[in-house]
């Protein structure tokens, strides 16, 4: 039996380094997450944070229970699903370019939303990885390539303990980075043009997924 668990380290290596490069690769999770910390406060970042780490773990057990073959049996079933995820995506750029400019007598002197709470971080971080197709897609091809075709129940929850984990690690980070003093500055000094800059990413990246097919 110890033989076997220590058969696992190399497929959990293998996953650990792939899914990194995924993680810290900007995406739809990195610019959410940058400017939850940045607009409101860190604590709404680390929160964004777990809510991306909660979709990885709903990934992560879909791509151990063959997510890919389900996508290729059921074609339209993935044409759905990226549609809809490139049009939230298009929602969320939209919303950037339509929010009003902080108000100057803000509590606390910091920008943003006030009055946005951590359960609407947790959503926004949420959402914002199960709307990814290619989250699901690349997922899938992860443990195509590092793990057995069925892993065992011990493996696949090491695994998506492993992905979670490196993904909650890293989008705190950014968190931690984006909410502190310089960068809350920063942020309050550009915020229409970094608000700008966020929304064009999510409209490009939801035009992509839409236009794509």
């Amino acid at each position: 039996m110890a033989l076997e668990h220590l058969l696992y380290a190399g497929p959990l290596l293998s996953l650990a380094l792939l899914w990194t490069v995924a993680v810290v690769t900007p995406g739809p999770n990195f610019f959410t997450t940058a400017q939850l910390a940045a607009s409101c406060s860190r604590r709404h970042g680390m929160t964004a944070a777990l809510g991306v780490a909660t979709g990885t773990v709903l990934w992560g057990l879909a791509g151990g229970l063959g997510i890919k073959s389900l996508f290729s049996a059921a074609p339209a079933l993935y044409l759905a699903f990226k549609i809809a995820g490139g049009c939230y995506l298009i929602y969320l750029g939209l919303k950037q370019f339509r929010r009003k400019p902080a108000s100057a007598g803000a509590s606390n002197g910091m920008p943003g939303e006030p009055g946005r709470s951590l359960f609407s971080a947790y959503r926004l971080g949420f959402l914002g990885n199960m709307t990814n197709p290619k989250s699901a897609l690349f997922v899938a091809t992860i443990f195509a390539t590092s793990m057995p075709a069925s892993p065992p129940p011990l493996l696949l929850a090491l695994a998506v303990l492993t992905m979670a984990s490196l993904s909650f690690t890293w989008y705190c980070c950014v968190a931690l980075f984006f909410a502190s003093n310089r960068m809350a500055a920063v942020y309050s000094r550009s915020r229409k043009w970094l608000d700008r800059f966020a929304g064009s990413c999510y409209l490009l990246f939801g035009a992509h997924l839409v236009a794509n097919r």
